[in-house]
């Protein structure tokens, strides 16, 4: 019996430790926090100061661009069709979606919006025509988008028909996750700051996750299937705090549980990756479960505001602070 435990405790270590995430940029001074990977060679990444890059070989080389007009704008998210067609959100002041078709030698405003106080979020595709985009409450309704046409054209959402948000609500534009497809016709967003709720067009739950303060609350979500949901957040403010950082729910939100072994930190990105692989990353570092998020193992103690799946492959890739790029070994 002794013999058998050992031999499985040293199976789980050599699993883990065959995680890893290897280094493939860094050293500029962009701050990414979007990321879209295509497939497991097409890979495109948005940030600060205006910028853009692209690469095709899975990470070695890079295509990098400062969009034109756009120098000063902080790119949050950013969505690719293919190795030539991307979306990208610029936040605020104003808030502006721009497409491109020629890989990103020309630009395009599909979308600008000067209203006060209006700040995007993130942005969701269901495929390649329809998308969603979710900015900070405006009114105490949360602003809503959609396009059909592939992000070309967008229609805000009346607002008497938008979420209404609780005082202090908001949502984090950490890593353009806090939005995810459900169905072929639902999204799930969360929300934090002052209370952190999960939202369904009309419906919205409170979450386990730390809150109260404007620093505070869920910053990501991903969704294994229809039932099967992650959330991850907590306190940017205290990178290195595992409490109420982290939660799952198997009955589409309607109950949460916490992992036994919680990620190392405050987290802005969570996502799944197979069967009952999930991984998350933040300012302090990357985190894995292997069994559905009972339990997370730190695999890297470098930080990623970012991580993203190929939508047609398997590749996992990472973006952060310092032009920061990284992928996951397993």
């Amino acid at each position: 019996m002794k013999e058998l435990l050992l031999m499985l405790a040293v199976l789980i270590c050599v699993g883990t430790t065959a995680q890893k995430v290897t280094i493939l940029a860094s050293g500029t001074k962009t701050s990414m926090r979007g990321l879209s990977v295509v497939d497991d060679h097409t890979i495109w990444v948005s940030g600060s100061s205006g910028t853009v890059g692209r690469s095709l070989d899975g990470g070695n080389t890079w295509k990098w661009m400062t969009v034109k007009g756009f120098e000063k704008t902080d790119f949050r998210d950013i969505e690719a069709f293919d190795k030539t067609t991307a979306v990208i959100m610029g936040i605020a002041d104003p808030a502006y979606i721009l497409r491109t078709i020629d890989g990103g030698d020309t630009w395009q405003v599909v979308f600008e919006n000067k209203t006060k106080g209006m700040f995007l979020d993130a942005m969701e595709f269901w495929n390649d025509q329809s998308g969603i985009v979710i900015g900070d409450p405006i009114n105490k309704h949360f602003f809503i988008a959609r396009t059909f046409d592939g992000g070309q054209t967008w229609q805000g959402i009346p607002e008497n028909l938008s979420p209404v948000a609780d005082s202090g609500e908001a949502c984090f534009a950490s890593s353009g996750t806090n939005i995810r497809k459900l169905t072929k016709k639902e999204a799930v967003f969360i929300t934090g700051g002052l209370v952190s709720n999960v939202h369904v067009r009309a419906t919205k739950t409170r979450l386990p996750l730390i809150d109260g303060k404007e620093t505070t609350g869920a910053n990501s979500i991903a969704v294994k299937d229809k039932k099967t949901w992650m959330v991850v957040g907590g306190d940017f403010n205290t990178k290195d705090s595992i409490t109420k950082n982290a939660a799952i729910s198997f009955n589409a939100g309607k109950t949460w549980t916490y992992p036994l072994v919680a990620p190392t930190g405050y987290r802005s990105c969570v996502e799944y990756l197979k069967k009952k692989q999930w991984i998350t990353c933040g300012l302090n570092g990357v985190d894995i479960s292997n069994d559905d998020g009972k339990n997370f193992t730190n695999i890297s103690k470098q930080g990623f505001h970012v991580v993203r799946k190929a939508k047609k492959g398997k590749a996992v890739y990472f973006a952060g602070t310092g032009g920061r790029i990284g992928k996951l070994e397993y």
